[in-house]
């Protein structure tokens, strides 16, 4: 499937900035899985992006902009071919060792029901790391709500409450796949949805490793399905801190408005 992408990000300010530090992390990477064929990223303000690969393999921009600023935008566009895995990436760009990939963070920590969720599920399937991780996900995509825009939530506190946010129930995921002892990362990157082309955040799922014979295989609780062609990955980390697509600092004065559009749009079969 070859998708036309489209991210915009257009943050305007009451009084006008006077400094602006950020990093992007808005470019794909070609895997197994997908293919980008052109990519681009344009920044409204005069500045030099700077290319660095991330410790877990992404390729980061960042710049720095001094002011006055009344708006900034930040458009990331191109076209990507996409390849039904069933969620399987035998080999992707590795520069940690895999139990980094079993560490907890702020946003991941485990307690005890979060720790017998996983359990248990492992357990009523015969202790099968891959059929404990797909009744781990259709369980959560059946009892958790999503709900964009909530207040942030630990693990324990999204399987307690029965609801979270699209980064909340990924960590629940992840967390629950550590706990397991399977190295488990979270992916951002966006979906292809015909009934709703655009979107102001992007898609988020996990990834586990399950061994060298099938490496990292995606989940992804929130459609309980493992990502097929309409799944573009765009970078990964320990939790959503990580992956955010656009992390920094804007020095000013007064009101900050942020507003993001992404477009995800099938131009063909490939």
């Amino acid at each position: 499937m070859r998708l036309a992408i489209t991210h915009a990000t257009v943050y305007r300010f009451d009084e006008p900035a006077t400094r602006a530090i950020q990093t992007l992390r808005l470019t794909p990477r070609t895997t197994e899985s997908q293919l980008v064929d052109r990519w681009r990223i344009d920044v409204s303000q005069d500045c030099r992006l700077v290319p660095v690969e991330d410790a877990y393999g992404n390729l980061t921009h960042s710049f720095s902009i001094d002011g006055p600023i009344d708006e900034l935008v930040i458009e990331a566009s191109g076209e990507v071919v996409t390849e039904d895995t069933a969620g399987v990436l035998h080999a992707t760009r590795e520069r940690l060792p895999l139990a980094v990939f079993l560490r907890l963070t702020d946003r991941t920590p485990l307690e005890a029901s979060v720790r017998d969720f996983a359990a248990t599920a492992l357990a009523e399937s015969g202790d099968d790391r891959l059929s404990a991780l797909h009744l781990m996900m259709g369980r959560i995509h059946e009892t958790i709500t999503h709900t964009p825009g909530a207040a942030v939530r630990l693990p324990h506190e999204v399987l307690a409450g029965g609801s979270g946010s699209a980064e909340d129930i990924s960590h629940l995921f992840a967390t629950a796949a550590r706990s397991l002892g399977i190295p488990t990362r979270c992916v951002s990157g966006w979906l292809a949805e015909p009934a709703t082309p655009v979107e102001d955040h992007p898609h988020g799922w996990i990834e586990a490793h399950l061994g060298p014979g099938l490496g990292w295989v995606g989940f992804d609780a929130l459609e309980n399905e493992c990502p097929t062609d309409r799944w573009v990955r765009l970078a990964v980390g320990l939790d959503a801190l990580d992956v955010l697509p656009i992390r920094g600092v804007r020095t000013h004065f007064g009101a900050e408005t942020v507003e993001t559009r992404i477009e995800v749009r099938e131009i063909s079969r490939a």
